[in-house]
């Protein structure tokens, strides 16, 4: 109770001030403010661990390849074009990709394949945090560099999944120069940086790599995207200014993903919607994304606000669940887990939150994707006597209390009681607890709600401390590897859900080496009926995007993919002198 009623007056407070705070002119000419819901509390490439943390490393550094949800594909990026793919035998694929001959750091000197050698040798670093790094591109075994042309290499990925071609452009790239000066590595193999984690080169390069701290100072290791940082103060505000000459300003027409308009980009960190609202009405920001829907609405029905803003909306492949920790007891079996699920009330939740524009679905995979969604699967629906029977089937027993207990394997007695965490201060996530619980409690079912700071919470879930979390996930058009969400090989990781089993391993394995686009339609709908039956966390309802965006800063490009903007390529207006 502490901690709301600090929540609640640290709200007030802020609706005081801004509320006390004379209107503030429009951005300086170049200038784009934009609002964020949280701080990226970590700005260590290793770690992009949030949605804002993922927006800073898009600017700032670039990968070899970039998704582009038009094209429902990786576009080249770093790289000059698509990599050329050969098939080894039956095991193994080799993916060559050459590095745009424009692209530079900051002092001057060129991007090379030998950064790239870097890069993977520092996500297989003992000693740094490259857990998250191991589950994505683990897959890359070996680098081989061209002796005659410094920018050209080929990446030996084990498997042979078209996912994988598409994989192993996706991470940032970075320099060598600052993090081997010496160029020490170069001649040590990705291989011997598994085998031999006490080689000197390989601790002296985790000690360098540490004492930059990029968690809170990312500006000492800049990357080759467009912007570099210019000021950070956690939890207010975040600033990057573009670089005023990045080596794709020789492109006179740049494709989108070498677009950088904004001359500076100004983060404000505002959690409580209500108040970002607030400031975007009195022009103190002039973009606000994934906004929630009563305040787009609200906007949208006011004719002094349609004036001054553009309103846009995309449907996202980011999806609302109830996530299970499957290794805490009374969670453990699936019989459990799906009886629980008939206890949401999915239509009410859209109308109540979402102001009925949102999409149910039967899984993890957008309806949208005709192709591989398993319409076959029962959409989620709100029985609790179907939980009721469900839970006795399961071996509970509901008590003369009213409660529900059964034996455990160990003969020690189980009562079914748990927690629901969920991120403070977001509505959706909120209703969605408080209509769960409701429901629960009717038929006995103690449930204890948690709201919790994002930090901690995001610490919770990786230790496995949580029992039931409300939580959005984010997917795309492009690929449908699930390694890092749901294989084995996540856990510890981003598998918080701490779900596998030799099935669902082999399903994701198969599903992302398959290029038979048939054969991958039927794994991933088995896949998906699979996971209806286990059930780590439940699918609601996929999400659309709302941005509302100050007229004054001209259009916003806007997507289905996170953060529903692409602040890169916002072209603002310029003032009439």
């Amino acid at each position: 109770m502490k901690q709301l009623f600090s929540g609640v007056l640290m709200l007030v407070w802020m609706g005081l001030l801004y509320a006390c705070t004379a209107p503030t002119t429009r951005s300086p000419e170049g200038t784009v403010r934009i609002r964020w819901a949280r701080d990226p509390e970590n700005l260590d490439p290793l770690i992009v661990s949030n949605a804002s943390a993922y927006e800073v490393a898009n600017l700032t550094h670039c990968s070899l390849l970039m998704g582009r949800e038009e094209a429902h594909d990786f576009v080249p990026w770093l790289a000059e074009s698509f990599p050329t793919v050969k098939h080894l035998g039956d095991t193994l694929l080799q993916v060559t990709y050459r590095i745009r001959p424009e692209a530079t750091w900051d002092n001057g000197t060129p991007v090379l394949a030998r950064d790239v050698a870097l890069t993977l040798k520092i996500m297989n670093c003992t000693g740094l945090p490259t857990e998250m790094a191991q589950a994505m591109f683990g897959f890359i075994r070996d680098i081989r560099l061209d002796s005659a042309d410094a920018r050209r290499f080929t990446l030996v990925c084990a498997g042979q999944s078209p996912e994988h071609i598409r994989s192993s452009g996706d991470f940032s790239v970075l320099p060598e120069y600052i993090l081997d000066p010496q160029g020490q590595l170069r001649t040590v193999s990705l291989a011997d940086m598994r085998r031999q984690p006490t080689l000197a080169a390989a601790q002296a390069l985790a000690r360098r790599y540490q004492r930059l701290q990029l968690a809170r100072h990312p500006e000492n290791l800049p990357g080759c995207g467009p912007y570099r940082l210019s000021a950070w103060q956690s939890g207010r505000y975040l600033t990057l200014r573009r670089k005023k000459s990045w080596w794709a300003d020789v492109y006179p027409a740049p494709p989108y993903q070498l677009q950088a308009y904004p001359a500076t980009l100004i983060y404000q960190v505002i959690p409580d919607a209500a108040t970002a609202t607030l400031a975007l009405r009195r022009g103190e920001i002039d973009v606000y994304g994934l906004m929630p829907a009563a305040e787009f609405t609200r906007l949208q029905q006011s004719a002094d606000d349609r004036q001054r803003l553009a309103f846009y909306t995309a449907d996202a492949y980011e999806f609302l669940t109830a996530s299970f920790n499957v290794r805490q007891p009374v969670l453990r079996d699936a019989a459990t887990r799906r009886a629980l699920g008939f206890l949401f009330d999915v239509p009410a939740l859209i109308k109540a939150t979402q102001q009925g524009a949102a999409t149910p679905s039967a899984g993890l995979i957008s309806p949208r994707m005709k192709e591989y969604y398993n319409d076959s699967l029962a959409l989620p629906a709100f029985r609790p006597a179907q939980t009721v029977a469900m839970l006795r089937q399961a071996g509970w027993q509901r008590q003369p209390t009213g409660r529900w207990q059964r034996t455990s394997v160990q003969g020690t007695p189980q009562i079914l009681r748990f927690g629901v965490s969920y991120r403070a201060g977001e509505p959706s996530f909120e209703t969605a607890a408080l209509q769960f619980r409701a429901a629960a409690e009717a038929i006995g079912i103690e449930v204890e709600l948690r709201p919790t700071e994002q930090a901690v919470l995001s610490r919770q879930l990786q230790a496995g401390e949580t029992d039931m979390c409300i939580r959005n996930y984010s997917g795309n058009p492009f690929s449908y590897d699930f390694t890092a969400l749901l294989h084995s090989r996540g856990i510890g990781a981003s598998n918080t859900t701490q779900f596998s089993s030799p099935l669902t391993d082999h399903l994701i394995e198969q599903i992302t080496t398959t290029e038979d686009t048939r054969k991958k339609r039927l794994l991933l709908r088995k896949f998906q009926r699979v996971m209806a039956q286990e059930m780590p966390f439940m699918v609601l309802y996929f999400l659309k995007y709302r941005v509302a965006a100050s007229r004054a800063i001209g259009v916003v490009p806007v997507s289905g993919l996170k953060p529903g903007y692409e602040a890169a390529r916002i072209s603002p207006i310029k003032t009439p002198l």
